[in-house]
């Protein structure tokens, strides 16, 4: 018999195998392909082309795992065709190492058994409103936007809709945007219901990766927390999808297999005809445009957990209170700083900037330091004593010869936040101190660090974004935004709703368990209606405004862009096949097309970029046309071309 089977790797289409074997669509077999034998799954669809002149080889046997789904089948098709990807690349984001897990032993599955014990924790009336309104016992596919201000008890509402869903034999899905927070979450998920559940990302362990994937596959793990990868994992009885801090623009995927998680969470829901909430403080522009078109449900917490008040805000003129020399942090700001230590509260200095210093230059002959292999200056990380590139991950010592005379004196030009660091410890010598950023809290002993900070053993943090998605520190009471200025700068269409979910994040760090809570803005600009904007407790009246700038302009979430980056190792041969490439599908795209233009990192990787935009209807018909147009241009040997459906960088 002829069996159709999908394997994980680049095709668009199934491959013909013969069998003797009892298969059905979702079986896993081990199949005989060129040279080697590999992994794959009986698919619900045969090639398409049949005139293909190919012997037809033999399934060589079946695997002793749990089938994968139709309606996770359908999924990955969908998947395939929105984010214009090969089918067998949509496969290999489900399989672990291209490969399915079988014969895992079930004690091994005992670590995450089941053993919902009976919490203290109360609803308030309007967490119980909202859970009401959430209504995941109906078992059927919608959207459910959960708002609430940062502190509201957002996490314990769902929790609830969560344990229902577990209670009725189903299993769950939470996704959040970074690794850094699952430590903190499973602690919170061990204290509300009593057991463990799965965490997954990239750090996992191979072993604990295969456990979690069979124990996934069996039904005999109910809930896993974790980050984008874990939608693809091939649940047996999915009932319920979470997206926590659904704005967060972490979830977009952006090398590899480029999507976006939160986007592919809802689908994916919808394939296995299963209610999904999305849970934000404040709502992505595409989540809020569905809400006002009445495609979401919405429930509102306008209340902080226990009554706590949000804090209060305060901007230091930095025309009016002057930085000394080489000094970033005001003589206003210790004074008030000061006051917030001796109450025992701890302050956070934020500036989302890595590293000591963003630009490096030598005095004497004004070379300064940037990528050898992409068009951005390194960044100074005085700790590592290296200079560093954030794209590429190059990295050098310190130490040149000046074509001037001698070795380069250098100046450091702007602030990291090492640099605040190191400022703040000469401010505060008796103070504890610690930076926190990706390069200090991906580690093993990060979970270490975060207890300390919520025991207020470390009384000052500094920190970049990193720092607003999520943590909980019950002394956080103070705030100082270093140089606020810094988020006006630059034209990303999506600067604006940025900002205005960064810092309404990273305000809800304070003032959590009731104490007065304050957020300091330094800045030397006059006209602060961006801060005004920003700081609104209201954040629906900015988002109002930015969805009627969007439609006035036909941008996203009114129209669609893909984007399309094509590279190349020689820049004037990538220029003319760029205009080539452009000509050629102009006339077969659903869309038109803008470009071609310089990426804003020419160089990235030792590759020269050339980026053009499609934009057009929000209809799949834009991506199947731009398929078969790309598919029948041949490009030059040495380009590359990326696609990114619904683009959130522009670099």
């Amino acid at each position: 018999m002829k069996i159709a089977i999908l394997i994980p790797n680049i095709f668009n289409h199934p491959f013909t195998y013969n069998s003797d074997l009892n298969l059905e669509v979702g079986n896993y077999v081990v199949v005989p392909f060129g040279k080697t034998e590999v992994t794959g799954v009986v698919w619900d669809e045969f090639e398409k082309k049949k005139n293909r002149n190919f012997v037809i080889k033999k399934v060589l046997r079946k695997l002793e795992v749990p089938p994968l789904k139709i309606n996770t089948i359908k999924f990955l098709n969908w998947f395939s065709e929105y984010n214009m990807i090969p089918k067998g690349m949509a496969l290999k984001l489900l399989l672990l190492s291209s490969s399915a897990v079988e014969n895992i032993s079930t004690e091994l599955y005992e670590q995450f058994k089941i053993e919902i014990k009976k919490n203290k924790i109360k609803l308030s009336k309007e967490q119980k409103k909202c859970l009401k309104k959430m209504n995941v016992s109906n078992q059927k596919f919608r959207v459910h936007v959960l708002q609430g201000t940062t502190g509201s008890g957002k996490t314990m509402i769902y929790f609830e809709a969560l344990k229902d869903i577990i209670n009725k034999g189903f299993q769950g899905l939470i996704l959040l945007p970074e690794i850094g927070l699952t430590g903190q979450f499973q602690n919170k998920f061990i204290q509300f219901f009593g057991f463990k559940a799965a965490v997954w990302h990239s750090s996992i362990s191979k072993k604990n990766k295969e456990i979690i994937w069979s124990g996934i596959a069996n039904n005999k793990i109910k809930v896993v927390i974790g980050a984008r990868s874990s939608l693809f994992l091939p649940f047996k009885k999915l009932g319920l999808i979470i997206v926590d801090e659904e704005h967060d623009q972490s979830y977009k995927q952006d090398e590899g297999v480029i999507y976006n998680a939160r986007d592919m969470a809802i689908s994916r829901a919808s394939f296995e005809n299963i209610p999904i909430n999305l849970i934000t403080a404040v709502p992505s522009i595409e989540t809020y445009d569905n809400i006002k078109k009445e495609k979401y449900s919405l429930s509102k917490l306008d209340q902080r957990y226990l009554n706590a008040s949000l804090p209060n805000y305060e901007i230091i003129n930095l025309n009016n209170s002057k930085l000394e020399k080489q000094s970033w942090i005001s003589k206003e700001i210790i004074k008030k700083v000061n006051l917030h230590l001796e109450k025992k509260d701890q302050v956070l200095f934020f500036l989302n900037r890595r590293g000591f210093s963003p630009h490096v230059l030598c005095k004497k002959c004004f070379n300064n330091y940037s990528c050898p292999n992409c068009s951005i200056n390194l960044v100074y990380h005085k700790n590592k004593q290296n200079l560093l590139c954030h794209y590429c991950g190059y990295k050098t010592l310190l130490n040149r010869d000046c074509s001037k005379k001698g070795k380069c004196d250098f100046i450091f030009s702007g602030p990291g936040v090492e640099r605040i660091s190191e400022e703040v410890k000469k401010i505060f010598p008796y103070k504890e101190t610690i930076i926190f950023s990706s390069d200090t809290m991906n580690k093993k002993n990060s979970s270490e660090i975060l207890d300390k900070i919520i025991d207020n053993k470390i009384q000052i943090l500094i920190g970049t974004q990193l720092i607003s998605k999520g943590f909980h520190f019950p002394n956080l009471n103070c705030i100082v935004v270093v140089d606020i200025d810094l988020s006006s700068q630059g034209h990303d269409l999506r600067g604006a709703e940025k900002n205005l979910q960064l810092y309404h994040q990273l305000a809800g760090r304070a003032g959590r368990t009731g104490k007065p809570a304050t957020v300091y803005f330094q800045t030397y600009n006059l006209d602060t209606k961006m801060i005004t904007d920003i700081t609104n407790k209201d954040p629906n009246i900015f988002l109002d405004k930015e969805l009627e700038i969007r439609r006035e302009n036909n941008l996203p979430p009114f129209q669609r862009f893909i984007a399309l980056i094509i590279t190349g190792n020689k820049e004037s041969e990538l220029e003319k096949e760029a205009y080539k490439f452009k000509i050629f599908i102009e006339k077969l795209v659903e869309g038109r097309v803008l470009g071609p233009v310089n990426a804003p990192i020419f160089r990235l990787k030792r590759k020269f970029r050339v980026r053009l935009l499609v934009r057009g209807r929000k209809s799949l018909k834009m991506q199947n046309s731009l398929t078969k147009a790309i598919q029948k241009f041949k490009f030059s040997t040495g380009m590359k071309l990326t696609v990114d459906v619904d683009p959130i960088n522009f670099n």
